[in-house]
């Protein structure tokens, strides 16, 4: 039990909260469901005064398919982790959309950090290893912010290593 109040007060050397970019805010999205809404709408009435109103149902499903898939994305877009390094430990928290939450601690001399670049996207995954275990970090990251992670998290294990 001492160990953990020892790392709890261990302060961090890095820490960094990572979370999937959404490139549409809820301020847009609600202006796009406000528009699509409008030309469903305007469409479903032209149909339904043509004598044609089976077709009225198909806009009010577009509608709902459009809703459903901004709503998983947005959902998708609340998952999230938490990455510190202290001197005496290495801790990955991810947390699910749902808001379960998985943790995963190393220690930071056993830790090892691998890289997969790929010749035209950049870092393709990014896996932290030690003592016979292993997570992936930042799967959700755009390929920029996976660079500057990798750079900033390689160089803060780096510092703990030079410590020990």
């Amino acid at each position: 039990m001492e160990g953990n109040v020892e790392k709890d007060l261990e302060p961090p050397v890095f820490a960094a909260e990572l979370t999937p970019y959404r490139s549409l805010g809820r301020k847009g999205f609600h202006v796009l469901l406000a528009l699509t809404g409008f030309f469903c709408l305007l469409h479903a009435v032209f149909f339904l005064t043509t004598g044609a109103w089976p077709i009225v149902f198909f806009f009010g499903l577009d509608f709902l398919l459009l809703w459903g898939a901004f709503w998983l994305n947005y959902r998708s877009g609340r998952a999230r982790e938490e990455v510190t390094v202290s001197r005496t430990d290495v801790s990955i928290r991810k947390f699910s959309p749902a808001g379960r939450m998985v943790e995963h601690h190393f220690n930071p001399f056993w830790a090892r950090f691998r890289v997969r670049r790929h010749q035209e996207f950049g870092i393709t995954s990014m896996i932290v290893t030690g003592e016979g275990r292993l997570t992936d970090v930042g799967s959700f990251l755009n390929p920029d912010d996976r660079e500057s992670f990798a750079k900033a998290f390689r160089g803060a294990l780096a510092t703990v290593k030079q410590r020990i």
